[in-house]
């Protein structure tokens, strides 16, 4: 069975767990004040599910997620995600981040300098753009889900959404396809890491975020794209 390792465990990582563990995969999940403060949610998710530190979450990993926002100087498990495909699900919000030269200027996206401070592992954008809360306005009752649960359908199904992934390494592209398809979600390949930006807050793909968008639509927004350089 396929174990992923979730480092942070606020809304995206706990939620992520959760469909995860509905799609049949293991999960150890991990935070930074330590593996007794999640025993309340390790016993929420269920038998497939366990608490441990960072590094041991890391260690026990098939592949990760890291489920919290870039900053410089992250203590990231280095040596035990390496060789790994790394899920990276930030976003770059100036207002909440703050500003970092390398991403305004065009010269890298903020999925370039995860990368960055995981060399040895695969690191892969995916999960930016779907809600792991529910709908800000609630029209019927299954818009109080997380859409990452609201949102899918089995394959096939004529109204399923689409969701991006850009990474440096096809592997890594290839395993995060078969991770969207079994949680319900068609995939669009927009790689590599450089070419990010294209799927970043304010792009025109960006702005169906909340009920999301066919396979076709996607890839329509994508190419619409224009960076912007502060």
């Amino acid at each position: 069975m396929t174990t992923i390792g979730i480092l942070g465990a606020g809304q995206a990582g706990s939620t992520l767990a959760r469909v995860a563990i509905a799609a049949g995969y293991d999960v150890v999940i991990a935070n930074s004040r330590g593996p007794e403060t999640l025993k309340g949610l390790v016993s929420d998710l269920g038998p497939r599910a366990r608490a441990a530190y960072a590094a041991d979450a890391a260690a026990a990993a098939d592949f990760a997620v890291t489920a919290f926002r870039y900053t410089p100087d992250d203590n990231l498990p280095v040596e035990e995600l390496a060789g790994k495909v790394v899920i990276d699900n930030n976003n770059y919000m100036v207002w909440r981040d703050g500003n970092y030269a390398e991403v305004d200027s065009g010269l890298k996206t903020i999925h370039e300098l995860r990368q960055e401070r995981l060399p040895t592992s695969k690191v892969v954008k995916a999960f930016t753009h779907i809600q792991f809360h529910e709908r800000f306005l609630i029209r019927v009752p299954s818009d109080t889900l997380p859409a990452v649960s609201r949102l899918a359908r089995p394959a096939g199904a004529p109204d399923r959404k689409a969701l991006v992934v850009s990474s440096n390494y096809p592997e890594a592209v290839e395993l995060v396809t078969r991770f969207y398809d079994d949680l319900g979600f068609d995939a669009v390949d927009n790689s590599p890491l450089s070419e990010s930006w294209r799927s970043a807050p304010g792009t025109p793909m960006w702005r169906l975020h909340v009920d999301g968008q066919s396979r076709e639509d996607l890839i329509r927004n994508l190419q619409r794209a224009q960076r912007i350089i502060l």
